[in-house]
């Protein structure tokens, strides 16, 4: 059996596998082993194949990690109840913290970011420790 039949029934096997995991890695080392199969085709030696290969599954991971940075952002997630409730705010203070209204009591607030406009209705973001950490409310 020729050298390339080899490399293109691994990139069968690595599609298929890639198939039930869907991390996008695997099909850019099976796209490196079609590769390998056409410099196999073209009757370049056994280095000239793995190198190419190689260098197809560098690049690959290198634009899959990218893509993934770009496009795939994780949610904060939390299993806090608490997180993406209303809160009233009693006052603020100079430092930039407040003093709010939520669930009945009063509770220590401060800001998620310099850059979070004071309001009057705010939105907690998470919390730390008993302080709320407060957010705009969104549109």
């Amino acid at each position: 059996m020729a050298l390339q039949y080899l490399w293109w029934i691994a990139a069968a096997i690595l599609v298929g596998v890639e198939m039930m995991t869907g991390t996008f890695y695997l099909l850019i080392v099976a796209l490196a082993c079609v590769a390998g199969g056409v410099v196999a085709m073209f009757g370049l030696e056994t280095g000239w194949q793995w190198g190419i290969a190689a260098a197809i599954e560098v690049a690959g991971t290198l634009a899959v990690n990218r893509w993934k940075a770009r496009f795939m952002k994780q949610p904060k997630l939390s299993n806090n109840l608490d997180v993406g409730q209303r809160v009233s705010v009693i006052e603020w203070h100079d430092d930039g913290t407040a003093r709010v209204q939520y669930r009945g009591t009063q509770w220590d607030g401060l800001l998620d970011s310099a850059a979070t406009p004071k309001r009057e209705q705010m939105v907690i973001v998470e919390m730390r420790g008993s302080q709320l950490v407060l957010g705009p409310v969104p549109a």
